[in-house]
């Protein structure tokens, strides 16, 4: 399953980090991030359900991170908000990933969650501080794709 989530959040990256070049409204990236969030939810409520190791509840709870991202901002983008409290939720977020990185048995995704730490601390200092992130949009589609579509393409056709 986690193949399927990463390659669906790549695709949301791409498209919010087009967003952020102002190509896409954000309203029009609302619905992907919806339903992105709403596939990371059930995939990770499942592995709650299933759980039966402290490390399954790290797991989902890992991915519960990625799944309220996407949940906030498909609301702040459909209400026009200014995304204060997304950017804060991302520095939790940040400080977290940096854990999961930490914690990591594979270093494969523990360079992955370091490179998605440095991403929602780019969004916390975009967001929650209202700083100018010039180089935000293209990291946004790098990460999308380097870090996510692409380990989830290989993950599901078993070249991972």
């Amino acid at each position: 399953m986690l193949g399927v989530a990463l390659f669906f959040i790549g695709a949301v990256l791409v498209v919010n980090g087009v967003a952020l070049t102002g190509r896409i409204e954000p309203r029009d990236a609302a619905g992907l991030n919806l339903l992105v969030g709403l596939l990371a939810l059930l995939i990770n409520l499942v592995g709650l359900v299933q759980a039966t190791e402290p490390q399954h509840y790290f797991s989902s709870a890992g991915g519960l991170l990625f799944a309220f991202t996407y949940l906030y901002l498909a609301a702040v983008q459909w209400r026009g908000l200014q995304g204060a409290g997304l950017g804060w939720y991302c520095l939790f977020v940040a400080i977290s990933a940096l854990v999961y990185a930490g914690t990591s048995h594979d270093v494969r995704f523990g360079t992955m969650w370091l490179l998605w730490s440095s991403l929602w601390f780019l969004f916390f200092v975009a967001l929650g501080l209202k700083r100018r992130v010039r180089f935000l949009p293209g990291y946004t589609i790098a990460i999308g794709v380097g870090t996510c579509w692409l380990p989830g393409m290989l993950m599901m056709t078993g070249r991972w």
